[in-house]
């Protein structure tokens, strides 16, 4: 089993930066694989922001790309998402995920740019 637990999220006005950051616990914690953040705004699907391997490979959605940085530590089992030029349509509840033979999700962080 793995736990994840989200924070930084919150209110931030256009052209302004959040972190975004997940914890990863539990007893499978440590055969972590992929870690990522999705979101999803009202009304829409989940979707991906941002993957990054235990390599450190990353992949980045179209629409954050240049402007949205995701980091991670491996040891001790975190995973960032620093977003930048945020944008009314970055507007969505974040989620962290994590594969560790089975998919993991964190319970979500509000991100609200307005202004």
């Amino acid at each position: 089993q793995v736990q994840l637990v989200e924070s930084g999220g919150g209110l931030v006005q256009p052209g302004g930066s959040l972190r975004l950051s997940c914890a990863a616990s539990g007893s499978a914690a440590a055969t972590i694989s992929t870690m990522g953040w999705y979101r999803q705004a009202p009304g829409n699907q989940r979707v991906l922001v941002a993957t990054i391997s235990n390599s450190g490979r990353t992949n980045y959605a179209d629409s954050v790309k240049g402007r949205f940085t995701i980091s991670r530590d491996n040891a001790k089992n975190t995973v960032d998402l620093q977003m930048n030029s945020l944008k009314f349509g970055d507007t969505a509840v974040y989620y962290c995920r994590v594969f560790a033979g089975n998919v993991y999700w964190g319970q979500g962080t509000q991100v609200t740019v307005s202004s």
